[in-house]
């Protein structure tokens, strides 16, 4: 954790930033190992301070790395950040998309003269999209729990059982095999509404002959897996098999022009031109993928409007789809770490349509 105080500290000076105010709770476990709901960390060249309130000052002592200085707040936690700060004048960095206007405002009114506030975010979000070994393998095991609950769920079949009861079943599995939740709401969507990218499970039984998107993960230790797989109950139609197909090819192009170096609007644009030549472009309206880590979504991004690169170390989602409006959807997603040369596919389950009962 110190280790990644200190590289925060590198980036600060081309920030013009001298000590950067983190309140984004998923930055502030990444940098004091702090996992609570209610947190703050000022991390500065000679600064190092955590404050939260009385309810988790036990875990805190627990938890935060040793090298911060622990403080308690009253009520807000902004009334003790200007006493922790090493003097003025000086540089406040704060996470722009993070903070509100009312925070924000209120910061201006409790800070010292002399304190000049600095929109900084991005900073921790930098660091973090590059995961260090034992990241991965926090992810790796998120994976390989959610690809076992999935390969359960399949074996029971689908036919005559509602979206809402599956969902809340493959939740369930990833659970009993040691996730600590679900990284997020799955989703299970059969027939038209699985051309809804972001559909919501229904008290809706599956019949027979229908495509059924099912876009779950698992989280263990706080790092999520993100997978998807499109699967039939009984044949369902040559529409649907040409269509899959397509995605499939699309998802292999796309995982083939992964690599350390590649840009995510280079990589996007591979898996997005197969689409487009199979004449489904205008029906893939989504980004190819985006990192995956302490949160579900984050750096980097692999879209058409991507500035990032990728770097040996990140974790993305490479998913296309394809969705017709009241006939069917079709998504493939795997998740993959990127390496010098190309990367290693975290996702062990077959792409291949799976025809079950």
């Amino acid at each position: 954790m110190s280790g990644r105080a200190e590289r925060l500290c590198e980036l600060l000076p081309d920030a013009g930033v001298d000590v950067m105010l983190v309140t984004a709770l998923s930055n502030v476990r990444y940098l004091t190992g702090y996992t609570g709901s209610n947190g703050l960390a000022l991390i500065g060249a000679d600064t190092r301070a955590f404050v939260t309130d009385f309810r988790y000052l036990e875990q805190a002592a627990h938890e935060v790395e040793r090298s911060f200085a622990r403080r308690q707040a009253p009520v807000d936690l902004l009334d003790r950040v200007g006493e922790q700060l090493p003097g003025t004048p000086l540089r406040l960095g704060f996470e722009d998309a993070h903070v509100s206007v009312r925070d924000y405002r209120r910061l201006r009114e409790l800070l010292p003269g002399g304190v000049e506030l600095v929109a900084a975010g991005g900073l921790v979000e930098r660091l973090r999209a590059v995961k260090e070994p034992h990241e991965i393998e926090r992810i790796r095991v998120a994976a390989a729990i959610a690809d076992h609950a999935f390969e359960e769920l399949i074996g029971q079949g689908l036919v005559g059982r509602s979206e809402r009861e599956l969902a809340s079943d493959l939740e369930r599995a990833m659970l009993a095999r040691g996730a600590h939740r679900p990284s997020f709401e799955t989703i299970v969507a059969g027939g038209p509404h699985g051309a809804l990218p972001h559909a919501q499970p229904r008290d809706v039984e599956l019949g027979r002959g229908e495509l059924v998107v099912i876009d779950w993960g698992a989280q263990v230790d706080g790092y999520c897996s993100d997978c998807t797989r499109t699967v039939a109950t009984g044949d369902p139609g040559e529409d649907a098999w040409r269509v899959h197909g397509l995605v499939l090819e699309a998802q292999l192009q796309g995982v083939g022009a992964i690599k350390a170096g590649a840009s995510g609007r280079a990589v996007d644009g591979v898996a997005r031109e197969v689409i487009e030549a199979g004449g489904q472009g205008e029906h893939f309206g989504h980004g190819l993928g985006h990192g995956v880590g302490l949160e579900v979504h984050e750096a980097p991004r692999l879209s058409q409007r991507s500035e990032d690169e990728l770097a040996a170390g990140n974790v993305v989602t490479v998913e296309p789809g394809v969705y017709l409006p009241e006939l069917f959807g079709v998504r493939i997603e795997d998740l993959v770490v990127v390496t010098e040369g190309g990367c290693e596919v975290l996702t062990s389950l077959p792409k291949e349509l799976i025809v079950c009962g």
